[in-house]
């Protein structure tokens, strides 16, 4: 037997048999995601294989974008523009919702889910809209949001919506067991929905009700897909993952404001930037008279709830 021509000591027998064994390998791999691509899980193996969000170069970036707009393009025949949005500095985003001026109608439910490429059969909704008894009582779990009147707002209830609070302390964050779900600086707790395995622990930490799951695969109608899309957001999510509300962040991050907060008729929502004194939730936040939910469990939420008085 004889040796390479570097040196290296390897022969043809052993080059020919590493060389088995890797095809081998690489066979196994395909075969094994068959499988996965039948349920939806994973497209392609660069998908399956793809790195850790945090760890991703610019460049390899890029190629996860440019694979996400191919398959996009596959499955709905139409192309978008995928891009990774990223914090801003010196922002930390702060929602307020003025509980005197909620009228129930949901519009706020309805932009959410155009906005977000949320499924449309079976419906996924990121807000929920809890018709509250007005006996003083802030208790969720005596809120109705299957509530289905002629018209709003109904005498003897008021309406809190309620939804992904973006807590400085998440417990939902503390339990994932492969850390696909994390809060960036701007104060947005986000989900890398290739890294995470649906194992739902996040949902039963969280205490405000605000993760869903795809039970099933996810079904948008073409004609309704919004083609702005953000890795971290509203790109189209696959069955067996989580996701939730992220703050529109293909438009907050961009400079806009989230759609809810835009098609509401009332005025009831405020978004924007607590570091900024002069910002309008500032002023609320300073002005107004506020609570959040569930204070006692020291999750510390960047959703305010307030009144005119």
């Amino acid at each position: 037997m004889t040796s390479d021509a570097t040196g290296s000591g390897m022969t043809r027998r052993s080059f020919l048999r590493a060389s088995t064994v890797l095809s081998a390998g690489v066979a196994a791999i395909a075969a094994g995601l068959a499988p996965l691509r039948k349920i939806g899980q994973f497209s392609s193996v660069d998908e399956f294989l793809q790195k850790y969000y945090k760890e991703l170069t610019p460049e390899e970036m890029k190629a996860v974008l440019a694979r996400i707009e191919d398959e996009v393009q596959r499955q709905y025949g139409i192309r978008p523009h995928v891009r990774d949005y990223r914090p801003m500095n010196g922002v930390e985003f702060v929602y307020a919702l003025n509980l005197t001026r909620c009228v129930g109608c949901r519009m706020c439910v309805h932009a959410c889910v155009a906005e977000n490429n949320q499924s449309r059969n079976p419906e996924i909704q990121y807000i929920r809209v809890l018709k509250m008894p007005n006996d003083g009582t802030f208790d969720v779990d005596k809120g109705d949001h299957n509530y289905a009147p002629k018209s709003v707002p109904q005498a003897g209830s008021f309406y809190m919506p309620v939804q992904c609070h973006q807590c400085k302390n998440p417990p939902c964050v503390k339990v994932c067991p492969v850390k696909a779900t994390w809060q960036e600086a701007d104060g947005i707790t986000v989900i890398d929905y290739n890294w995470c395995i649906g194992c739902r622990y996040c949902e039963a930490a969280c205490p405000y009700y605000a993760r869903r799951f795809n039970f099933t695969d996810p079904s948008i109608p073409p004609d309704q897909l919004n083609l702005n899309m953000s890795y971290l957001g509203n790109r189209p999510r696959r069955k067996g993952v989580m996701e939730k509300c992220h703050f529109c962040i293909q438009r907050t991050r961009a400079g806009r404001y989230p759609s809810c907060v835009e098609v509401c008729p009332t005025g009831s929502r405020k978004f924007g930037n607590i570091l900024d004194p002069d910002s309008e939730v500032s002023y609320i936040l300073t002005n107004k008279r506020v609570l959040v939910l569930k204070a006692e469990l020291g999750t510390l939420p960047r959703f305010f709830y307030y009144f005119d008085i």
